[in-house]
């Protein structure tokens, strides 16, 4: 199981901590320090809407010029966001196999998903 995230999120740390106390083996992947490849994006998005993938309501995304989010259109234009600013996904993304088992940290499904 891999945790995608960056270490000083919040939403990331409710989540490890979730995890850990759970006795969850998982594998922590620092968007900031291991950065991120096209490919899992590609993954992402055959799962899940780009809409969905972009935190939208973060400060990454508020603090863009209204041309960069004008500009995100489609997976082709978010997938080139998300590489080139990883803070703008929303995160944690907890996967497991290649599929996501979670977008964002909720407890209630980590309970389901985790058994």
């Amino acid at each position: 199981m891999k945790l995608y995230g960056i270490p000083n999120c919040n939403t990331v740390k409710k989540a490890r901590e979730w995890l850990d106390s759970h006795g969850v083996a998982y594998d922590f992947h620092d968007f900031k320090k291991q950065g991120l490849d096209a490919d899992t994006v590609k993954n992402w998005l055959t799962q899940y809407a780009w809409e969905k993938l972009v935190n939208r309501a973060g400060m990454t995304w508020r603090n863009l010029s209204d041309a960069e989010k004008a500009a995100v259109t489609d997976n082709t234009s978010a997938t080139a966001l998300m590489l080139s600013k990883t803070s703008v996904i929303k995160r944690p993304i907890l996967e497991d196999k290649n599929q996501v088992l979670a977008l964002g940290f909720d407890e209630t499904t980590y309970q389901q998903i985790i058994k």
